[in-house]
């Protein structure tokens, strides 16, 4: 039934398509659909070639109806014309480049279906990362992709509440895991923090994101993730201090900053108990375990440090009967049907199985989003998008931080929400002169 339901779904796109290329409200309408269709994608997803118990990080071809919200965008941006490059700007390019990269890795793939998963998820995620990036340059309606992950962080804090009073000890809000979560709030929190310093109360815009910036640090420090916990206050200081290098309303800035720090100490010491113990009473075997897998990592770049083992391939070649893990000493006192886990750093899960080239190219492809939001918070000064590149240099380190410390960044929810703030970025940075130069013309005018 579900399939049919989604086949449904697939034909009503290029009606849709074209409703929204006649009426721009259709388009903004899709575009909060976005958020509710995020909030609820394990139920409004199909999996092809499912490969459910499989431990990697794609069990089979997912397309959700997210996916399908884009394509009609797309579609319908291509109807009006407004598409003019397939790849706009360095991001898009260089991501091009990674996807071109992992492809060596299928010559070295046991499993060819478990290969092609993982690029399909890969190639949505560009696909999602197009329609953010065309929304913005054919609308220019900056606040509403905001609202829209505003309105996730929200749902997403409502769902690990309910949780919370149900007694979970570990809730996960919307996403699959609860560390997926953690990495996904510390991104967007930021930006939220960053638009309520900039904006402040007296805009419905920025009263939302004040919300969303309380919700992001609740469903953060209630998922007691450890790496979330310690890295969260570094993003959201390297966002106030962007905010307030802008020398424009600093003080005013420094008396929003003040509320939302005692009411991060009333809520910190309300579950200060169950954060330490979460620290005192983590099993040393999770710690151990990384250390090992890591070096089960070791080995695979030392015997494919070019190609890598394969695309999504780890879940095999780390258990038997291939020799990674007795060879870097991984304990192999386990029963014939045991499924070991993935090294808990996306670098270098990457690194084993697609190579040294993909991993650089990776490392450049973040990098150069980190620098264009720096880039771009320097030429945005004193305008009213200055919040969103300045909320984004702490919202990206952290994530590149984190990632150090977990794999879950390749997570589709993760992936996803990466994208639409590379989306963001790019776009910013393609048009941070053009904006700079409207914000002063409407300034002169006043």
């Amino acid at each position: 039934m579900k399939y049919i339901i989604f086949a449904m779904a697939v034909f009503g796109v290029p009606p849709l398509a074209w409703l929204m290329s006649i009426n721009r409200r259709w388009m903004r309408l899709a575009f909060w659909c976005m958020a509710g269709v995020f909030c609820v994608y394990q139920s409004t997803s199909i999996n092809f070639f499912s490969r459910e118990f499989y431990r990697g990080t794609s069990r089979g071809m997912e397309t959700c109806l997210i996916h399908l919200l884009c394509g009609a965008i797309l579609l319908s941006l291509g109807f009006r014309g407004k598409i003019k490059k397939l790849l706009p700007g360095w991001g898009f390019r260089l991501y091009f480049i990674y996807i071109l990269l992992c492809l060596p890795s299928l010559r070295t793939s046991v499993s060819d279906v478990y290969f092609w998963c993982e690029m399909w998820k890969m190639l949505l995620t560009g696909l999602i990362g197009l329609t953010v990036y065309w929304y913005l340059e054919t609308t220019r309606d900056i606040e509403t992709p905001v609202a829209v992950l505003a309105a996730i962080a929200i749902i997403n804090a409502i769902s690990v509440g309910w949780a919370h009073f149900s007694g979970a000890y570990q809730p996960n809000g919307i996403f699959p895991h609860r560390n997926s979560m953690a990495m996904a709030m510390t991104l967007i929190g930021p930006v939220f923090f960053a638009a309520w310093l900039e904006r402040g109360p007296w805009s419905r815009f920025g009263r939302l994101c004040a919300v969303a910036f309380v919700c992001a640090g609740f469903a953060t420090f209630r998922s007691l993730s450890r790496g979330a916990i310690v890295l969260a206050p570094l993003g959201y200081s390297i966002t106030a201090l962007a905010c307030v290098s802008e020398r424009i309303g600093s003080l005013f800035k420094l008396r929003r900053i003040a509320p939302f720090v005692l009411i991060g100490a009333i809520g910190i010491g309300a579950i200060a108990h169950t954060v330490v113990e979460r620290f005192e009473t983590a099993p040393e075997s999770s710690g151990n375990t990384r250390i090992e897998l890591a070096k089960c990592a070791r080995e695979m770049i030392i015997d494919e440090p070019w190609r890598g083992i394969g695309l999504n391939n780890w879940g095999m070649k780390i258990n038997a009967p291939w020799p990674y893990a007795e060879r870097a000493g991984r304990n192999t006192n386990r029963s014939a049907d045991f499924q070991d886990g993935i090294v808990e750093t996306v670098y270098l899960l990457v690194a084993a199985e697609c190579g040294i080239p993909a991993l650089l190219i990776m490392l450049t492809w973040f990098g150069w989003h980190w620098v264009a939001a720096f880039r771009t918070a320097r030429r945005l000064r004193g305008t009213r998008w200055h919040f969103l590149p300045a909320g984004l240099i702490g919202g990206l380190a952290t994530n590149y931080l984190q990632s150090t410390l977990e794999w879950v960044l390749k997570q589709p929810l993760n992936m996803i929400l990466l994208m639409f703030c590379f989306a963001m970025t790019a776009y910013l940075d393609e048009n941070r002169r053009i904006l700079a130069a409207e914000a002063r013309e409407e300034m002169g005018k006043l």
